[in-house]
């Protein structure tokens, strides 16, 4: 594993630990029935959430680019695993980032800074509406880790069948040397 592949699966691992952390509140959101303790709780959680140090959320925002910087150098290699694999992988991650931009960040300014026309009713379904948006971006993120494990697994097979490949070709050389000294 290189640089590259490591700087892939450590933001799409950081997201999702994010995310299990907010998972914690949005299955309450999501499966249960909604009383208004599980809802003063979401509301409590997503604006502690929003309010976050701006450190905290430059950070956040730099392993977004560290993820979408390795796999565009991993694509770089061109290769059809890279192609594949990498191609995928960014396509996905891209997908989970319009995610964030277009249902968490707005979401989370209706649950935390409400506008003079927003009621409670549409604070819970912008909350209830970032869960859903939450779990589709851990099962895309998921999906990226096991496209990254799938090409480690592609690349280890290929190295495989050529060293295989290699030996028989030396075996064979072997056998014909020993033919022509009879």
């Amino acid at each position: 594993m290189g640089f590259r592949q490591g700087a892939v699966l450590a933001s799409c691992s950081f997201f999702l630990g994010v995310l299990f952390i907010c998972f914690f509140v949005d299955y309450r959101l999501l499966h249960q029935q909604l009383t208004d303790d599980i809802i003063e709780d979401g509301f409590q959680f997503y604006t502690t959430f929003f309010n976050a140090p701006p450190a905290i959320k430059a950070l956040l925002h730099g392993f977004i680019g560290v993820g979408v910087l390795g796999l565009i150098a991993k694509l770089h290699a061109w290769t059809d695993s890279a192609i594949w694999f990498d191609g995928s992988s960014l396509a996905a991650y891209i997908f989970a980032i319009a995610v964030y931009l277009s249902v968490t960040i707005p979401a989370l300014r209706t649950i935390a800074i409400p506008a003079e026309v927003d009621t409670r009713e549409d604070r819970i379904e912008a909350m209830r509406v970032l869960a859903a948006g939450n779990s589709i971006m851990m099962v895309v993120l998921g999906a990226i880790l096991v496209l990254q494990a799938g090409q480690e697994y592609a690349r280890r097979m290929e190295l495989k069948e050529l060293a295989a490949e290699k030996a028989g070709k030396e075996k064979q050389a072997n056998a014909d040397e020993k033919e022509k000294k009879e």
